[in-house]
């Protein structure tokens, strides 16, 4: 479990191809101190296993899943990654509850600058769309943001202020470039229960709706 307080923004120093999965070495000086072997650590909101230390890097091993439902197939030597161990039980919650399982990738649309912060626009796959509402949580990048506006179907933004435009990995962002993002962990029990009463049916709005579940967008 995480907060979606990123800790640091890692490197990546080295990545191997293998059969089904890819290894990857992150150099994360501010951060390694604090591992051990067999550790979590999010990776973009990726929840990922150390599997080996060395120096100021550690490696971690992504599987084919993983690779297919976030960004970490498109990372290269120099991508530049938002990282955060595991959330001590009995501290301080000072974002939302993340699992570190990433329900989908969406898309960059805008990042504008309004006076002292920026907005990011992105588009957002259905099943996280469904579960998004105005003035929740959802983390992006494995950063826990507010949902500023719902401008549209499948449409968010966010507003980053200065600490995390300079703290992560979000200011480097691109129209076109893809983002992890994982949907509030309350909306999607809730969905799951309405589910569960209407039958088994693939999660959506449209089915959310029907059972009283309305959002206001802005």
């Amino acid at each position: 479990m995480f907060t979606g307080i990123i800790e640091a923004v890692g490197v990546i120093a080295g990545v191997q191809d293998q059969a089904g999965s890819r290894r990857f070495v992150v150099e994360a000086p501010e951060l390694v101190g604090g591992l051990k072997e067999g550790a979590s650590v999010a990776v973009d909101g990726a929840c990922q296993t150390v599997v080996g230390l060395s120096g100021e890097r550690f490696t971690v091993e992504t599987i084919g899943t993983t690779l297919a439902r976030t960004i970490a197939g498109r990372y290269r030597v120099g991508s530049r990654v938002n990282l955060e161990r595991a959330m001590v039980l009995g501290g301080r919650l000072d974002g939302h509850l993340v699992q570190g399982h990433v329900d989908g990738v969406g898309k960059v649309l805008s990042l504008r600058r309004e006076g002292e912060y920026w907005l990011l626009d992105f588009e957002m796959p259905p099943v996280v769309d469904a579960v998004t509402v105005l003035h929740g949580s959802i983390a992006v990048n494995g950063v826990s943001l507010t949902v500023n506006a719902l401008p549209g179907p499948g449409r968010c933004q966010v507003g980053l202020i200065p600490y995390t435009w300079a703290h992560t990995n979000l200011g480097l962002l691109k129209p076109g470039e893809s983002v992890n993002l994982e949907g509030d962990l309350v909306g999607k029990h809730v969905a799951k229960l309405l589910s569960a009463w209407r039958g088994p049916s693939e999660l959506s709005l449209e089915s959310l709706t029907a059972w009283g579940f309305r959002r206001e967008r802005s």
